[in-house]
């Protein structure tokens, strides 16, 4: 039997960010150099850029070749393909998105994240005319989709049934911001934390992180954590899961230490 806390991988949002020059990265790493170290100290990255623009699939084979065997990559999703008024019309953007080349990470290629603007609200039609288009593989490589949906109206359990109905994902936000609900819809797991402190070297404090270690391992062995905010009762199905924890937002500063916290403790019990 595979221990559960090798389905758990956690890391961060990128690689390139100046703070971490100062208490991260080595002192005088090149830049070019950044990926490789971040890859072997966290075990996945969530990749931004891929929202704000086009990649070629060179880049792709280049953070691919770069990155340990076991690396996952999370992509969001262009926005083009999120970011607008009617969903069901977003076909050639997914398409573009999808075809871009991202094949190229082959196993390396993580869930990809549709991330809706706060001010979008759940319409079931085209929320479920959207979720049609979402291809279920590309170049032979089945892919696994996310939804970072962000207003108060996906609450519902019509969301969450819809999202199953797909296959499809919803993150969890440790967030003030954002809705918070640990609701399960697809195989895997997809978790933010989002509320790292600044004044914490580890972001978030020991027992904060011992709790989060818990609750990850519940997530993987597919088990609701005790205390989760739900919009419905539990679906447990017992099976293993995939789970992906993210230190994202917050004091972004702390994300790299936040995460190399969490996985030594999942590592040590």
């Amino acid at each position: 039997m595979v221990d559960s806390t090798q389905r758990i991988r956690v890391g961060i949002g990128g690689w390139t960010f100046e703070p971490w020059r100062d208490n991260f990265f080595p002192a005088g790493l090149p830049h070019t150099q950044e990926l490789h170290f971040a890859s072997r100290a966290v075990t996945a990255i969530e990749v931004n850029g891929t929202y704000y623009s086009t990649q070629s699939p060179k880049s792709f084979a280049r953070w691919r070749d770069e990155t340990p065997d076991d690396f996952v990559f999370s992509l969001k999703a262009n926005r083009f393909a999120t970011n607008r008024r009617v969903l069901a019309e977003a076909g050639d953007s997914i398409q573009r998105f999808v075809e871009s080349g991202l094949s190229e990470l082959g196993q390396k290629l993580g869930p990809l994240v549709w991330q809706f603007a706060p001010t979008k609200q759940f319409d079931p039609v085209d929320f479920g005319a959207f979720l049609e288009l979402l291809p279920k593989a590309v170049d032979g490589l089945a892919l696994r989709h996310v939804l970072d949906v962000r207003h108060a109206s996906f609450m519902v359990p019509a969301y969450l049934a819809l999202a199953r109905r797909y296959g499809c994902a919803t993150v969890f936000a440790d967030s003030d911001k954002f809705p918070s609900f640990a609701d399960v819809t697809g195989d895997f797991v997809y978790a933010r934390l989002m509320q790292s402190q600044p004044d914490c070297a580890t972001g978030y404090e020991a027992e904060t992180l011992a709790r989060w270690a818990d609750v990850a391992r519940d997530w993987a062995r597919g088990a609701t954590p005790a205390g989760a905010p739900l919009v419905e009762p539990a679906h447990d199905s017992g099976a293993a899961r995939d789970v992906f924890v993210y230190f994202i937002n917050g004091a972004k500063e702390r994300a790299p230490a936040a995460a190399q916290a969490l996985i030594a403790r999942l590592r040590t019990g």
